[in-house]
């Protein structure tokens, strides 16, 4: 553990909830304006600095923006950029314009790639240099990539250096770790935020609620489940607590539904984690990436 700051403090709060009904688990859909204020201003009370947020999180950015964010580091992500021979620069600080004025800042900390692929394409060199022009000008202090699979490090990896890589990372999903790329950004000085630390709220369900179509892997999620019971742990501060048993990870970012559930995360992140973790490792995308369930 890191013995320089609170537990808490290594948490960032994921705003895609803020624009769009995200999360297997949410049954309340998009979050109101006034309990988004609410949530912030418990993050900021209990030493949360960072707001992960994204373009293509609906109103995420402009519902930030009329809250206010003046006691908080920003990071959002570009989506893809049209490969259609747009000039590439110009899009980009477009884009970048537009979310400065929803956000309702000058700046921001972190500006990553939502499609990190594209830096292998034919217009990878101008898109990373675009990034590069806006932290020149001190618009972004930090400019990488939102990753899926840690494997696609490996080719990034040798054409560009990058100041952030966010990854998914969870009790289930070790890949960033048993790869060795976990120490390795760590020892080349690369900042590591990890997501998807519930797995999209798969983790926290209630054994009877979750949907058939995860019934192949019910082993494992019983597993999860009895382990649970058996050490009298929440899924919350267990999900938690591996994570932030690695001091390589700067930041754990975490979605909520309302203010009851960040508390509950808050409270777990605090608590002392429990003595080891379950088995859960598994490498099968179908599970471990949420964007493969609407087709099973």
């Amino acid at each position: 553990m890191i013995e320089t700051y609170s537990p808490a403090s290594r948490i960032a709060l994921g705003t895609v909830q803020f624009g769009l009904p995200y999360g297997i688990a949410n049954q309340s859909g998009k979050i109101a304006q006034d309990s988004v204020k609410a949530m912030l201003k418990l993050a900021f009370e209990n030493g949360i600095e960072m707001l992960d947020t994204a373009i293509a999180y609906g109103e995420s950015e402009a519902c930030l923006g009329r809250v206010g964010t003046q006691n908080f580091k920003l990071i959002t992500k570009l989506p893809a950029v049209p490969d259609d021979g747009t000039d590439v620069n110009g899009w980009v600080q477009r884009q970048f314009s537009d979310s400065l004025v929803r956000l309702g800042v000058n700046k921001v900390y972190g500006l990553l790639l939502h499609r990190p692929e594209q830096l292998l394409e034919p217009i990878g060199a101008s898109i990373f240099q675009a990034l590069q022009n806006l932290k020149d000008t001190q618009q972004v202090a930090k400019i990488g990539v939102s990753i899926y699979v840690p494997d696609e490090l490996d080719q990034l990896s040798r054409r560009y250096c990058f100041d952030l890589v966010q990854a998914p990372f969870n009790l289930i999903d070790r890949r960033l770790h048993k790869s060795g790329w976990l120490q390795r950004l760590k020892n080349e000085g690369v900042e590591i935020h990890t997501r998807s630390v519930f797995l999209q709220g798969l983790l926290l369900m209630h054994q009877t609620a979750i949907p058939s179509k995860f019934l192949p892997w019910t082993g494992l999620l019983n597993n999860w489940h009895e382990w649970l019971m058996h050490h009298k742990v929440s899924a919350v501060r267990a999900c938690l607590a591996f994570p932030l048993a690695f001091p390589e990870i700067d930041h754990v970012i975490v979605g909520a539904d309302s203010v009851n559930q960040l508390q509950e995360i808050i409270s777990a992140a605090i608590d002392d984690a429990p003595s080891g973790f379950p088995d859960l490792q598994c490498d099968e995308e179908d599970l471990i990436n949420p964007a493969h369930w609407p087709q099973l």
